[in-house]
């Protein structure tokens, strides 16, 4: 007994969970795709900018007192005739403006980076929640099915036969109707999340019920009903981790989506407002300015959003190929 013992108590720990997923097939497919490294590491960089963006930021877009209205539409510094309103927007110590300024005398900079901040917060907590919506919505229809699942599904097919942008749009239009001029930026925030999340919910809905359906007469959720789990349990302990592969690719897919929508908002001017822009309220402050020669308020935004939305969107097509098991 002491040899068996001491034995087990020599034996080496097995491979972690970090050690398992660098020697799985996804990373391996991860590695060998260019595509999807570059697009990861973009990606990484943007979210890192927009964390760090109080640290990089040689401004508070948001800080009115930081703005002065006598530093407004300066072009960036390599333009021609940048040198002399470079020279007197610094006398005071600031950094250089070297994206040029905006039309309240703004960072361009600072504001993409604060602005980054804003999208992918409204994308991130967008996607969350219409994940969380649709995921328990189809784990109920799949699991409970007979009426339950007709009057979700139901539900599902009339929303699918209106554009999430117009979704997003009515109900944003509702809620500020309202509450008028008493809505704050954290409501405006918080409506903007409501309505991308009530926008994207269906598909997770859809796949989810699929693979439930699948999943509850398999015999495991049979055993699990034997010994006299209840329902919930057995949905979220059992059934929940077998068919939430898939939900990541689409998640990934639909925060590019969400940012996407969050800027059309912004940019229709249902969205951020200019004190607490977003990309999409950047670009439509720029818009203003393209045909007079101010190119840059516009471009580096927009440029910015396309770059995100790119490699957002080659990551989770990236993913969705890796998960599905008809391409392995």
């Amino acid at each position: 007994m002491a040899g068996e013992s001491g034995s087990a108590l020599s034996d080496p720990p097995g491979p972690g969970w970090f050690a398992r997923a660098g020697d799985s097939d996804t990373f391996a497919s991860f590695k060998a795709s260019k595509v999807a490294v570059a697009a990861a590491a973009v990606t990484a960089l943007l979210f890192l900018l927009a964390l760090l963006a109080p640290l990089l930021s040689p401004q508070d877009p948001f800080d009115p007192a930081q703005l002065e209205l006598i530093n407004s539409r300066l072009p960036p510094i390599w333009t021609l005739g940048a040198s002399w309103p470079f020279l007197h927007a610094t006398a005071d110590g600031q950094w250089p403006f070297l994206l040029g300024t905006d039309d309240q005398g703004r960072d361009i900079l600072s504001a993409i980076l604060y602005g980054l901040r804003v999208s992918i917060l409204v994308g991130f907590l967008g996607v969350l929640f219409s994940a969380t919506l649709g995921i328990l919505a189809g784990l109920i229809a799949g699991y409970v099915g007979g009426a339950v699942d007709a009057a979700i599904m139901r539900v599902a097919d009339v929303q699918l036969t209106f554009p999430a942008i117009l979704i997003a749009l009515l109900i944003d239009g509702v809620v500020k109707s309202v509450m008028g001029s008493r809505i704050t930026t954290t409501a405006i925030l918080a409506v903007l999340i409501a309505s991308i999340g009530l926008s994207f919910w269906v598909q997770y809905a859809r796949t989810v019920r699929g693979s439930v359906m699948v999943e509850k007469n398999k015999d495991y959720v049979q055993a699990a009903r034997l010994i006299g789990l209840s329902s919930p349990v057995i949905m979220v302990r059992h059934v929940l981790p077998n068919v939430i592969g898939p939900v990541f690719a689409i998640a990934t897919i639909n925060f590019a989506l969400a940012i996407i929508t969050e800027a059309t908002l912004s940019f229709l001017g249902s969205g951020m407002p200019d004190t607490q822009p977003s990309l999409g309220t950047l670009i439509r402050i720029g818009n203003r300015y393209l045909f007079s020669g101010e190119w840059w308020i516009v471009a580096f935004p927009g440029a910015t959003l396309v770059l995100l939305v790119l490699a957002v969107n080659l990551l989770g097509d990236w993913l969705r190929d890796a998960l599905n098991p008809r391409l392995q």
